[in-house]
């Protein structure tokens, strides 16, 4: 016998109209990742490594100025 919190699973799966909605959010996700794989890449560096590209250490650290490496 389960307990009083048993769902089957059968409620969980996606169906057609769900498919959009998780491709969505999956993607969302990646490029949230990779956004934040790449801020961090550019807070390792030194303030010299971001003169030489033209950045300074105030706009690695803002959310304003977010790179991409796509």
């Amino acid at each position: 016998m389960r307990g009083p919190s048993f769902i089957p699973s059968r409620q969980f799966r996606s169906s057609p109209e769900t498919r959009p909605w998780l491709l969505a959010i999956l993607i969302a996700a990646e490029r949230w990742m990779a956004e934040r794989r790449n801020r961090n890449a550019l807070l390792e560096l030194s303030d010299d490594q971001l003169k030489d590209i033209g950045l300074s250490r105030g706009q690695t650290e803002s959310d304003v100025h977010v790179y991409s490496r796509y």
